[in-house]
């Protein structure tokens, strides 16, 4: 499915930066302060990227103080990318499948904005119903009891529900699209 609209044209196109050598308390202070989920760790290069759930689930969540941790020793250097001439819903199917809120937009190698699941969402709120899915197939599979075995798919072309998807050039496709 392709909504017609373009990375460029949701993506944050100045986000915000921070030294890999701050701690963790300042970090998550400057999140606050900018009201952003997320942060890109830059030094002479772009090292990477550092979200609140890093924080929470790397540092807090282990008991460590985040004021005491530097910000370069928790950044997610690893990062899934997208280009700005992509399609955002290329994107949000990015962000469903490797379980990221933030996607780095990469022009030759050169980072040139942030993609955010708020900016899609922002500016393309139909799109909520896949990211409503997503969480419930993720607290499906967090409750055994409740778990629903559902065999159905998405169709990457129209967006339709199908059981009967196929791989065709690297997508998931319906019968009726193929």
């Amino acid at each position: 499915m392709e909504t017609g609209i373009k990375v460029i044209d949701a993506m944050t196109k100045q986000p915000v930066y921070i030294s890999p050598d701050v701690t963790l308390g300042e970090c998550s202070s400057l999140m606050a302060e900018e009201h952003v989920g997320a942060l890109v760790v830059k030094g002479k290069d772009i090292l990477g990227l550092i979200s609140e759930q890093d924080i929470v689930r790397k540092v807090i969540a282990k008991g460590f103080n985040p004021l005491e941790k530097k910000v370069k020793d928790y950044t997610e250097t690893a990062l899934v990318t997208i280009e700005p001439d992509a399609d955002i819903f290329e994107a949000l199917l990015k962000m469903k499948e490797e379980n990221i809120r933030h996607l780095p937009v990469l022009e030759n190698g050169k980072l040139v904005g942030l993609l955010t699941l708020k900016d899609i969402l922002k500016i393309e709120p139909q799109l909520f119903d896949l990211l409503v899915e997503k969480f419930n197939i993720r607290e499906a599979e967090r409750k055994p009891i409740s778990k629903i075995v559902r065999s159905e798919k998405i169709c990457q072309v129209c967006g339709d529900f199908s059981e009967k998807i196929e791989t065709v050039n690297d997508m998931a496709v319906c019968p009726n699209c193929k």
